[in-house]
């Protein structure tokens, strides 16, 4: 099947590519790139592009064959990560020795979690559909941005000094990211 490829110039310096939510393959790249640089940037992320394109596509399936939750369940969860997460969040704010603003809990298409640079931390209520050593990774990796505004040797260090298992626990969201969030919406 030939994928259609949006291309998008701008004032950036560099090309990249997106596979979106929707299985479309944007392209963005410089004004002046020339068309034979972004077309073997392309050939050189093939595999990448098919590989995400099929993810997408999958979970686009999966989703026309799930239930969405009601707005009573989405309710429930939301109640729950508000009694749940805070409390974590207090726990490893002491303990990585950091001050953060607001907290707020709402149901999100894409995120478990994040900071922003006014220190206000946002979750999502899904997290309540994990185990609590999950929960416990989201809450310390966006307490980290907190020392580390991106994903820097430096922020997984200080991650893997609080939870030296964080690659497990990460890849276990990564694994079970579609059936938990792609199963609510």
């Amino acid at each position: 099947m030939k994928q259609e490829i949006r291309l998008i110039r701008s004032r950036r310096k560099t090309i990249s590519i997106e596979v979106t939510t929707d299985a479309q393959v944007i392209v963005r790249a410089p004004n002046r790139a020339p068309l034979s640089d972004i077309n073997r940037f392309i050939g050189e992320k093939a595999d990448w592009i098919d590989k995400s394109l099929n993810k997408m596509r999958q979970r686009k399936e999966e989703q026309s064959q799930k239930k969405e939750l009601s707005p009573q369940e989405v309710k429930l969860l939301v109640t729950r990560a508000k009694r749940i997460i805070p409390q974590r969040v207090r726990y490893y704010a002491d303990i990585l020795g950091v001050t953060y603003g607001r907290i707020t809990i709402r149901m999100q298409k894409s995120r478990w979690g994040s900071c922003s640079g006014k220190g206000n931390l946002n979750f999502n209520c899904l997290l309540m559909r994990t185990p609590e050593t999950i929960v416990d990774y989201v809450v310390v990796h966006e307490l980290c941005h907190l020392k580390e505004m991106n994903h820097s040797p430096r922020f997984w260090a200080e991650v893997e000094k609080i939870l030296p298992d964080y690659k497990e626990r990460r890849k276990w969201l990564k694994d079970h990211e579609s059936e938990i969030m792609y199963d609510s919406l």
